[in-house]
């Protein structure tokens, strides 16, 4: 049972109602994680557009899963390593394989995305301050600067969906239930 309120259709707030039911029609399904956040029309509104800037970056839809699948991992958040699982295999962004050395913080047989996974796992455990080391293992797998600070935005918008998970410890929805 979640400790904060689900908010549905019925119940949410005029302010969060239009993006409860963008959610609604993109999923099929209402996600915990957006039921959760619609408590806060601020927080809902930051999740959905800084989620639509992430999807914009250079990095490839795969790589932002690889960033998404590490973080959840890292920071404990079963919705969302179930949610980006069903995203990343549903739409084959990344093989069974990658998405569970990601999901269990093991080396990814990919070695361009298994230093992405490094990468992350580094920005996330310095909050940023990565080592000269990694970053230059970084650059060598192929990444730039901009990408660097890509990934720090796809960790911005997985640190809002982790937490408020983490907080809330609402169920995964049923349609997710096979990825958790």
């Amino acid at each position: 049972m979640s400790r904060i309120t689900l908010q549905t259709l019925d119940t949410v707030s005029a302010e969060a109602k239009p993006r409860v039911e963008a959610a609604l029609k993109n999923n099929g399904f209402l996600p915990n994680l957006i039921a959760v956040l619609a408590n806060a029309p601020a927080a809902l509104a930051t999740y959905q557009e800084v989620g639509a800037i992430n999807g914009q970056t250079s990095l490839s839809a795969g790589e932002r899963e690889v960033v998404q699948l590490t973080a959840a991992s890292l920071n404990g958040c079963g919705f969302c390593q179930a949610g980006h699982t069903a995203l990343s295999l549903k739409k084959k962004l990344l093989d069974e394989a990658t998405v569970a050395a990601a999901r269990n913080i093991e080396a990814i047989a990919d070695a361009k995305l298994n230093t992405l996974a490094l990468f992350t796992r580094e920005v996330i455990a310095k909050k940023g301050n990565v080592d000269d080391a990694t970053l230059a293992a970084f650059f060598a797998a192929g990444y730039n600067e901009q990408q660097a600070l890509e990934v720090i935005l796809g960790v911005s918008l997985a640190t809002l969906c982790n937490f408020a998970n983490n907080l809330a410890r609402s169920e995964i929805n049923p349609e997710l239930q096979a990825y958790a």
